[in-house]
């Protein structure tokens, strides 16, 4: 019997997002702090047959979590408690910034979504980086040969001009890079004004050498860079950056981030126009990031990694995202609806249907 939902519907779901967010995000971290997640991580702790090497580096499961819930760093041991084979850090920016005002997170329950504009409210790189260089070892003690893997997502600073934005980048790079297992540059979030543009090849090919550069100048190893893309790229689009990935030889993709479409919602429509700007999440983002996931295997062929993130809710949807050419999985929004046993029950199926 799942009691998760339960609580969601009497708790949850009755108090403000944001809110509600920090208290199970509270929760979790107390169980890690106190050692009650010590037991569980028994449990949840991905079954060996699932680890699988992508871009040089282990992960115990293909299946982790995607940038946007742990914003700061705070919650890796304890995320990783629940059984993600990796957890993606941010986005955090070269200065702490606070975000856009709230309220800037809405549930839409009915259709399984969430709309935000949270506008990359972190600490700055500054401050996250000793967060990050502090958990690794402690996964290494806790998992041993095979640790949850760490990611770091680095985004623009809102003050920083467009113009500033590849010296923005290469400062949370140099801070970030040597303690990141990978590194994303996030250039397609719709709550930084001006910050999809740099998803235009002329603009993300100086901004994605300049990461590069400033990434190997930081750290004697190669730290693999990925860049995340939204949905709303046209295909010509998609097929302009897959080229420019294979030009640059990027390590890989993350597709997609959020949409700022709104078609095929059950919810009322009077209500999500009230709602406002922001990235919409979750279930409706299924098909279209299923579409890209394709597209860009047959662009980038079997050589460059694709993590597959966008509407996943089940076992059986993360394995289809698998056989579809996605090197390795990520969820989120599914997270906040399904509870703590989530990353255990779609590893649960993995470990059944994986060959």
């Amino acid at each position: 019997m799942r009691i998760y939902p339960a609580v969601f519907r009497l708790v949850f779901s009755r108090m403000d997002p944001e809110k509600a967010h920090h208290l199970a995000f509270g929760a979790i971290r107390f169980a890690e702090r106190t050692g009650v997640s010590t037991a569980l991580r028994r449990v949840t702790r991905p079954e060996p047959k699932l680890a699988r090497t992508v871009m040089g580096i282990d992960f115990p499961s293909p299946f982790g979590l995607a940038a946007g819930f742990d914003k700061q760093g705070h919650g890796v041991a304890a995320l990783a408690d629940l059984g993600f084979g990796h957890v993606e850090v941010g986005t955090i920016t070269g200065q702490a910034q606070p975000g856009n005002p709230q309220p800037r997170l809405f549930r839409l329950i009915e259709d399984r979504a969430v709309i935000n504009r949270m506008g990359f409210n972190n600490d700055g790189a500054a401050a996250v980086a000793p967060r990050i260089e502090a958990v690794r070892p402690v996964l290494g003690r806790r998992f041993e040969r095979t640790r949850p893997v760490v990611g770091v997502n680095i985004g623009k600073t809102k003050a920083v001009e467009l113009d500033d934005a590849v010296d923005d980048y290469r400062a949370s790079t140099r801070l970030l890079a040597p303690h990141a297992d990978y590194l994303v540059v996030n250039v397609s979030s719709p709550n930084t004004p001006g910050l999809r543009l740099l998803q235009s090849v002329e603009t993300l090919r100086p901004l994605l050498e300049a990461v590069r550069a400033e990434a190997d100048a930081a750290t004697s190893r190669r730290v693999p860079l990925l860049v995340k893309i939204a949905p709303d790229l046209s295909d010509e689009d998609v097929r302009d950056v897959a080229g420019l990935v294979k030009d640059l030889g990027l390590d890989g993709v993350i597709a997609t981030n959020t949409t700022i479409g709104r078609d095929g919602l059950t919810s009322d429509a009077v209500k999500v126009e009230a709602i406002g700007a922001g990235g919409l999440s979750g279930a409706p983002l299924k098909t279209r990031s299923l579409q890209v996931l394709r597209q860009l295997r047959a662009e980038l062929g079997e050589g460059t990694a694709i993590i597959s993130v966008g509407g996943v809710e089940t076992g059986q949807e993360v394995h289809a995202r698998l056989r579809a050419g996605a090197d390795l999985v990520q969820g989120y929004t599914a997270f906040l609806y399904e509870g703590p046993l989530w990353a255990w029950r779609v590893n649960r199926y993995l470990a059944k249907h994986l060959a």
